[in-house]
């Protein structure tokens, strides 16, 4: 009949078959964590991977953030071969370690080395979430350590990159001294008129917050980084009262003294680049 023709179909959504789900290549997309929203990849890269639509900044590995901080992503890189071992027997450590360098192709939760942002020349360290949730092993710390006794002796300003779950488990005691160790020889560094940046990323929690990471002359964060010692659940328990909805953000943080400034990472060179020129000793021509 004529009015069929004119009839209005019902639409209906289609699901993709397993064959279809297949076809699509794996990490062509990745879906905001924050937001939901759904995006390319490649775009994704381009925007220093932080999300179009709310500007959540997605968690960096270690060689992302080195090469979009340092000139030409170019690191002269420290300690390399320096790997955990297992000082406590702990079971399955030396196992999951191999694992993970596997992974990641780190052989610890810290990269560390020299380089150059903006033309001045820094000593760095990137610490990098993928391997053990960054978590402060005794690697990490001498490597940090190591860092520091280098910037020191060649008189170039500290940067440090910080991310991290909490003290590595698997280690015991023998991670919780890291944090008297960087702090002991950032407190040499700072004495001896050395400059130290500090750079909070998401998550900055446990032993690492509450050592190193906040020993800077200046201390920086992203936008968005949940900085803390304790969880937010456990701390809520604790004191069986409800945090406002930002505890523990970098926003919270700045509002509360704690950080100097919250800097998109768009803007992280410029700005490192900035402290950088200002505290430069320029000779003066006579």
């Amino acid at each position: 009949m004529l009015k069929d023709l004119f009839q209005k179909k019902k639409k209906y959504a289609t699901i993709p078959s397993e064959k279809a789900k297949r076809d699509i290549p794996e990490g062509l997309m990745n879906k905001c964590p924050k937001c939901g929203a759904i995006q390319f990849s490649m775009e994704l890269e381009k925007n220093l991977k932080v999300c179009s639509t709310c500007g959540y900044h997605f968690i960096l590995g270690a060689w992302e953030r080195l090469s979009m901080t340092l000139d030409d992503g170019r690191l002269f890189e420290y300690d390399r071969d320096l790997i955990s071992e297992d000082p406590l027997g702990f079971p399955g450590y030396v196992e999951k370690t191999a694992q993970m360098i596997e992974k990641t192709g780190l052989m610890d939760a810290v990269v560390t080395g020299e380089g150059t942002i903006g033309g001045f020349p820094v000593v760095v360290c990137v610490m990098s979430f993928e391997f053990f949730t960054a978590t402060l092993g005794s690697v990490v710390g001498e490597k940090i350590a190591r860092a520091a006794e280098k910037a020191m002796q060649k008189g170039y300003p500290l940067i440090i990159f910080s991310t991290s779950g909490g003290a590595r488990m698997q280690e015991s005691i023998l991670a919780l001294m890291q944090m008297a160790k960087t702090s002991a020889v950032l407190n040499k560094f700072h004495e001896n008129g050395g400059l130290f940046i500090s750079v909070l990323t998401d998550p900055t929690l446990g032993g690492v917050s509450a050592s190193f990471a906040n020993l800077g002359d200046f201390i920086l964060a992203e936008p968005g980084a949940v900085i803390g010692f304790a969880g937010r659940r456990v701390i809520e328990q604790t004191i069986r009262q409800k945090l406002p909805d930002n505890f523990q953000t970098a926003e919270f943080n700045l509002k509360h003294g704690q950080l100097d400034k919250v800097v998109h990472r768009k803007d992280m060179r410029a700005t490192l680049t900035k402290i950088l020129d200002m505290h430069t000793v320029k000779e003066v021509s006579s």
